[in-house]
């Protein structure tokens, strides 16, 4: 197969984007695996900061894992005095989670792991630069999102 016929990987934005999403990640678990975390770990404890109460789908879904693997997570981090859920579900099988104060305490020190990796990512970049690259990926997002949306729709 000719390089006419390939992706040619330096240029390829999907390739570019999966390489920096790689290597963000591994950043990230290196700064936090210290702490006793993986990524997401810390994602699901960001999450429920920002939005208490949330469902083990919801942070499933956040998180990018399956509802089962975020039950696994939840069930240890409440075994671990992280996150708190009731002993029963409310309604249905909802079970909202909820950060402690151990789940607080361990969430800023992720946070200040993972932001010195995100500093390092962006140092060569000014503000402007920074605003693009979130206008751009945002846009990417959407464009995808909203092809699979009409796809769905189609099928």
């Amino acid at each position: 197969m000719s390089q006419q016929d390939g992706v040619d990987l330096p240029t390829s934005i999907g390739y570019l984007l999966k390489e920096t999403a790689t290597a963000l990640r591994t950043a990230m678990e290196a700064v936090l695996r210290p702490l006793g975390m993986t990524v997401t770990h810390y994602s699901c404890l960001e999450l429920l900061a920002q939005r208490p109460g949330s469902s083990n789908s919801e942070l499933a879904r956040g998180t990018f894992v399956t509802r089962q693997s975020m039950n696994v997570l939840l069930q240890t981090l409440e075994r671990d005095g992280v996150v708190e859920r009731p002993s029963e579900a409310r309604s249905g099988r909802v079970m909202p989670a909820q950060l402690t104060d151990r789940g607080r305490r361990d969430l800023a020190a992720a946070t200040a792991a993972v932001r010195s990796v995100e500093d390092r990512m962006l140092a060569d970049l000014d503000e402007d630069d920074r605003a693009a690259a979130r206008r751009l990926l945002r846009s990417m997002v959407r464009a995808l999102r909203s092809d699979a949306a009409d796809s769905a729709s189609a099928g």
